[in-house]
């Protein structure tokens, strides 16, 4: 980012949030440059970090959305995205999130059950509409990555398999109320071996080809997201690799390639800052102590992830000899850290860190825990920052309890 991070952090205060929106577009159309032979559409998964200036940053250079809540659908649709571009996933939908979906006139759901089919179809019939829908194939593919952030194996909770896929689409192409157009799968996060996509990729192709045997014609081939990113030193899959190992396993098929990134742009572009308040020892073991929190970035505690953390006092060529330190929160919790065994320098009041990877899992995954504020985010655009979402006050926090009729309390 062309700006100093210093200047920001006194003007924005810390905890911070900093999104490098130029390296972001620069992500997403490397990205469309390497699907740019065949129809596409990059639909952005929107959990990654659903700031509305981010989504509509993305929008502008023709993004879509991919969703898993209706207010997710909603942010999208706030931001400028194009309803026949978003996409509306996700295990459970309440009733009326499914109403409001076909209402808003999006371009599919994306369905991850038979009971939540039969759901949908009754919904669109009252509401004398047809629903255009996709379903979650559940290949069973290791996608080796975090168990956490794996779904394409049957022992998670995501997808239908093979034969029951196919099964909801003759049901769904016999429905007055149901449209199978697309269908979709998502094995993982953080993937970084081409094997596990190529190998899922020829799997839901051949289903493709079957369905379309007997008349059903799938229109939008969806290879969700997960393209890896380096956060410390992996080997990660190019773009135009990733896309030519997709083309080869549809070679054949008339459909529009759906992508679903999330981390991929986002993930690399954001950092976290944060002021060291003050170091102690415990028996020899040195603690770096800052004022941002698990529940400011939970990815270290959740996962035990790793984020590089930098101190800021490096960059400017101090030389004094580093030792390892936890670098941890005021949070009451052991969980409540973001490295441990960091080597940094010497640290004193209101020196600043700069916690790497950022951008994706970490403001939207963040909470009042502790009834801290959630912090600012600011966004780099040519050199020059915008405030894209304020600082949470405690009258922020308060303000929905202090809503609520109190006289009950009374005396």
């Amino acid at each position: 980012m062309n700006v100093d991070p210093k200047v920001l952090a006194e003007k924005y205060d810390t905890p911070l949030y900093l999104y490098d929106f130029d390296d972001i577009a620069m992500r997403y159309e490397e990205l469309k440059e390497a699907f740019a032979g065949q129809k596409s559409l990059i639909s952005y998964a929107v959990k990654a970090n659903s700031n509305l200036f981010v989504i509509r940053h993305l929008a502008q250079m023709g993004a879509g959305a991919d969703c898993v809540s209706i207010g997710e659908v909603r942010r999208a649709l706030s931001a400028g995205v194009e309803r026949y571009k978003i996409i509306f996933s996700g295990v459970g939908k309440r009733d009326e999130e499914i109403r409001e979906a076909l209402e808003s006139g999006i371009l599919m759901l994306n369905l991850e059950s038979e009971a939540e089919m039969k759901r949908v179809e009754l919904v669109a019939e009252a509401l004398g509409l047809e629903a255009r829908i996709s379903i979650r194939v559940n290949p069973n593919i290791n996608p080796q990555t975090h168990p956490y952030i794996s779904t394409g194996l049957h022992e998670n909770k995501f997808g239908v398999e093979i034969d029951v896929a196919k099964r909801m689409y003759i049901y769904a192409k016999r429905s007055a109320h149901l449209n199978p157009v697309g269908i979709h799968f998502h094995i993982g996060s953080q993937l970084t071996e081409l094997d596990p996509i190529r190998e899922a990729t020829l799997i839901v192709a051949d289903l493709v080809r079957n369905l379309r045997a007997i008349d059903i014609d799938i229109k939008f081939f969806d290879v969700g997201g997960g393209l890896g990113v380096v956060y410390e030193n992996e080997t990660t899959i190019p773009p135009k690799a990733y896309a030519e190992v997709i083309y080869e396993a549809i070679k054949g098929l008339d459909v529009t390639l759906v992508c679903e990134p999330g981390r991929y742009l986002l993930a690399n572009a954001g950092y976290l800052m944060t002021r060291v308040l003050y170091e102690k020892e415990n028996a020899g073991k040195r603690f770096v102590i800052v004022d941002a929190a698990m529940n400011d970035l939970i990815r270290p505690s959740l996962y035990d992830a790793y984020h590089r953390i930098e101190a800021l006092k490096e960059a400017d060529g101090n030389s004094e000899k580093r030792t390892p330190a936890d670098v941890v929160g005021p949070i009451c919790e052991s969980g409540d850290f973001f490295g441990k065994d960091v080597d940094l320098p010497p640290m004193t009041h209101d020196d600043l860190l700069v916690i790497h990877s950022a951008g994706a899992y970490g403001f939207t995954m963040a909470s009042n825990y502790n009834t801290r504020g959630r912090a600012a985010e600011v966004a780099i655009l040519d050199g020059i920052d915008h405030c894209i979402r304020k600082r949470e006050s405690f009258e922020d926090q308060v303000a929905l309890e202090l809503a609520c009729d109190s006289s009950w309390q009374e005396k």
